[in-house]
């Protein structure tokens, strides 16, 4: 069995800093893309960052210049550093890895995280 397990949000004032990971747990090979999604309330959710298995990137353009992605192979775990947060960024953020093989199998479709709220107080 393989799961999606982020960490590191909480309440930060608005020009901080938070750093998300994202931990792909059980037997996981050959990930493809890995990437960061938000959701806040009453909102659809929204691509934020993705990081393909080769290190090319691709953001929002809400947070390009204030968001890196980053991601370590060797433990199956992609970053997001968050700078310079804003009330609007505010919300749940969801890990997703898209393509991935686990035992014999390669399976192509989106794995997600259950989530970590970011709150950012003004």
């Amino acid at each position: 069995q393989v799961d999606l397990v982020e960490s590191g949000g909480g309440l930060v004032q608005a020009g901080g800093s938070l750093r998300l990971s994202c931990a792909a747990s059980g037997s996981m090979s050959s990930i493809n893309t890995m990437g960061w999604y938000r959701q806040a309330p009453g909102k659809q959710r929204e691509l934020v960052a993705f990081i393909t298995s080769r290190g090319t990137t691709s953001y929002a353009d809400s947070v390009k210049g204030r968001f890196t992605i980053s991601r370590d192979n060797a433990k199956n775990t992609v970053y997001l550093q968050m700078n310079i947060l804003k009330s609007e960024d505010t919300a749940v953020y969801y890990c997703n890895v898209d393509g991935y093989r686990s035992g014999p199998t390669y399976y192509t479709g989106a794995l997600w995280g259950r989530g970590t709220q970011v709150t950012v107080s003004s």
